[in-house]
């Protein structure tokens, strides 16, 4: 009887060492991207790139792109959304400033810029592997969808646009701020003697 539980299990353990060793491997590289910011994007939008024509040679899967949508927008809401959220609740921690004499408190988001590729970019590569089984190819009238999703899209943009300016923040950064410091009157830079 021993033996036959201590077979089974060496023969798993190479298969699951290799998993395991494969899985290091990727988050390895997945870390190494993480300071890279444009050139991650740029890899997104090559692979947003080769979905939208793999969907357009075949002409079908719009139901796939149409799920695909609607799971970037609720990303993208969670981009673009505080970490507690002052109208729902109440926090002993930073909380966004609703005053102007508040003090500054920075914006964090409830779905970080790296898990927001990440997610973005996981979700185009399935997308692009469904695409190959027939099974999602389900016959659907594709401007119907695509309007359903435009108008879904603007009636959420502006319910959070609406937030934003009710709580006054602005989620979007630009890389760090610089500043230029004290600028020199006119009078004194020309009297020194260099």
């Amino acid at each position: 009887m021993e033996g036959v539980g201590g077979d089974s299990a060496s023969a798993a353990s190479p298969v699951s060492q290799w998993g395991h060793d494969a899985w290091r491997m990727f988050q390895y590289y997945l870390d190494k991207t993480t300071p890279h910011m444009v050139y991650r994007w740029i890899g997104t939008l090559v692979v947003l790139l080769i979905y939208c024509l793999r969907v357009y040679y075949v002409q079908g899967f719009y139901i796939i792109s149409y799920g695909l949508g609607i799971y970037i927008l609720n990303l993208l809401i969670g981009f673009l959304s505080p970490l507690v959220d002052p109208e729902l609740e109440v926090s002993d921690g930073p909380l966004l400033p609703t005053k102007g004499s508040d003090e500054f408190k920075p914006f964090i988001r409830r779905l970080p810029e790296f898990k927001f590729w990440y997610s973005m970019t996981k979700a185009f590569c399935i997308a692009f592997v469904m695409t190959f089984f027939s099974v999602f190819d389900v016959p659907v009238f594709w401007p119907i969808l695509l309007c359903y999703w435009i108008v879904l899209f603007v009636l959420t943009m502006r319910r959070q646009i609406a937030h934003m300016i009710k709580y006054k923040y602005v989620p979007l950064n630009v890389g760090k701020q610089k500043y230029g410091g004290k600028k020199p009157s006119g009078s004194s830079s020309g009297s020194r003697g260099d």
